[in-house]
């Protein structure tokens, strides 16, 4: 695995990871406005402009690395990877597959500038927004967003209960990224407003005071708050459902875990295009200024037709198997590679 902008300039890399967690949280609404420019873009970027200029840079400072390692296949899971393994490929400094990875369920920007071999896409109907930005349908993989093991298997929600010491009763999981967007706190005095009797995993991510300030309150329902952890998988599979941004990879490690989610607070962006499709397929329930949390979650507990057809829903957005069928695709393609040489 390399990350182009560490291996460049670990300054660099440290910089642009800071400069997108500042902008999200803090400059939302005009990080929101440059996504949607820059999203909005179909055609390729001119060689001559800016952003052209320093990805020629950046690719002419990987392609030592690139030609000294020697690939058999190539993963990008960026665009802007994607387009410097696409200049990679046109300076003839490569010489097998390429494949690229949409990891939102929506097209980010960039990926019209990019000429891969194949892409997977989170789902088919992300299809037509991927050739609307002139990549050809033939090179589009819907394998669906790749997770880690975990999430591609499932346990009994008792066993799942059992294994984090709580009890057998309904749960609620919450989860606001590990930066701890959001007022937590608040928002736990919102969901335990309702009369339904439940309980409520709270993780509060890499923010201690956050957490601290979980722990201290005396809260009706019973709520277990933990800090940045290692075993969501066994947390969604002892929920009932999630509350959660709508981020790509959160969302996609509950929908192969079947789970049903409530969303909330959505980056500006490619999270605000993430709540779209997962609402507009029914897999979530949107929680704004009209429709509050506390009424999300007595509709989820209170109505069960609605709450079967979210199940029914994530069933079918879920892709358990993607990192495994993405494997399956790329060992077949090396070794056709290797078989026409």
């Amino acid at each position: 695995m390399l990350d182009i902008f560490d291996y460049i300039n670990h300054r660099l890399g440290n910089s642009i990871q800071d400069g997108y967690l500042i902008s999200t949280k803090y400059l939302a609404k005009t990080y929101g406005k440059a996504y949607g420019r820059l999203a909005s873009k179909d055609e390729p970027y001119d060689r001559h402009s800016l952003m052209s200029v320093f990805s020629r840079f950046i690719s002419n400072r990987l392609e030592k690395f690139v030609r000294e390692y020697s690939p058999d296949l190539i993963i990008g899971t960026h665009s802007y990877a994607g387009i410097c393994i696409s200049i990679l490929a046109d300076n003839a400094a490569i010489d097998c597959p390429s494949v690229g990875i949409v990891t939102d369920f929506t097209v980010h920007p960039f990926w019209e500038s990019t000429f891969l071999d194949y892409y997977v896409i989170p789902d088919e109907q992300i299809a037509f927004e991927m050739q609307k930005k002139g990549i050809a349908r033939k090179k589009l993989l819907p394998l669906g967003i790749p997770v880690r093991k975990q999430f591609s298997e499932k346990i009994e929600r008792n066993e799942a209960r059992a294994a984090l010491g709580i009890e057998d009763i309904p749960t609620v999981l919450v989860m606001m990224g590990s930066m701890g967007y959001g007022n937590i706190k608040q928002l736990l005095a919102e969901i335990e407003s309702s009369a339904y009797d439940f309980q409520i995993l709270c993780v509060c991510g890499s923010k201690k005071k956050i957490k601290s300030a979980v722990d201290e309150y005396d809260w009706k329902k019973k709520v277990y708050s933990y800090g940045f952890v290692d075993n969501v998988d066994v947390m969604m599979d002892a929920a009932d459902f999630i509350i959660t941004k709508p981020g790509g990879l959160t969302t996609s490690e509950a929908l192969a875990k079947g789970l049903p989610m409530i969303t909330m607070n959505p980056i500006p962006g490619h999270e605000d295009r993430n709540l779209g499709f997962l609402v507009n397929n029914g897999a979530a329930i949107m929680v704004n200024k009209n429709f509050t949390i506390a009424e999300a979650v007595n509709l989820i507990l209170g109505c069960p037709w609605r709450r079967e057809l979210m199940e029914e829903s994530v069933r079918h957005l879920g892709k358990r198997t993607a990192a495994h069928d993405l494997y399956e695709f790329c060992v077949k393609k090396v070794e056709e590679k290797s078989a026409s040489i």
